[in-house]
């Protein structure tokens, strides 16, 4: 049997996802913008639910494509809104089409989003005790301060704290689960 964080508990899409990419180091920028809009969708739902709904979430999202994404009109909202294969919140679906316009304006400010990330941890990721899993901390208030800063919504310090444990900015896996080694 395979000692996994508890949270991945015994559906196999959610194993899979613990086991393969979960804590995994997340260098490039897009992909860590499509996993922080895909954690903000999160907010007050489980990540199973997330997760099964990721392929919509890529379809209707233009790929998170940010260049795509950034150009999406009140049209484009009222579509996502009557599609039931994703989370249906206005705030959420606005906010999404706002940070990819926040990620563009960063791009075009010259400031490389996975550079900016991975600043904040020092290009490194940080090890967690392996007992103590915080829902946030001093550095995620930090970062979802400077996120703010630059446009960006649903990027309080938890979502972003789950966000920075998802792309392996912080290693939380917990003692005696196989991937705390990795």
């Amino acid at each position: 049997m395979t000692n996994r964080c508890p949270w991945a508990g015994a559906d196999p899409q959610m194993e899979a996802y613990h086991d393969t990419e979960w804590g995994v180091p997340e260098r490039d920028g897009r992909a860590l913008w499509e996993k922080l809009q895909l954690d903000g969708f999160q907010a007050g739902l489980s990540w199973s639910t997330i997760l099964k709904k990721r392929d919509a979430f890529r379809e209707v999202f233009a790929g998170f494509d940010p260049e795509k994404v950034a150009r999406f009109d009140a049209s484009d909202v009222e579509r996502l809104l009557g599609d039931a294969r994703i989370i249906r919140s206005r705030a959420k679906i606005e906010a999404t089409i706002g940070n990819a316009r926040a990620y563009l304006a960063m791009r075009d400010a010259g400031e490389d989003f996975a550079d900016f990330c991975w600043g904040f941890v020092d290009g490194a990721p940080l090890k967690g005790d392996g007992v103590h899993l915080p829902a946030k901390t001093d550095l995620s208030e930090e970062v979802s301060k400077q996120l703010r800063k630059r446009g960006f919504k649903f990027v309080g310090p938890v979502i972003v704290y789950a966000w920075m444990e998802a792309c392996g900015l912080v290693d939380d896996h917990v003692i005696g689960c196989f991937r705390r080694a990795a």
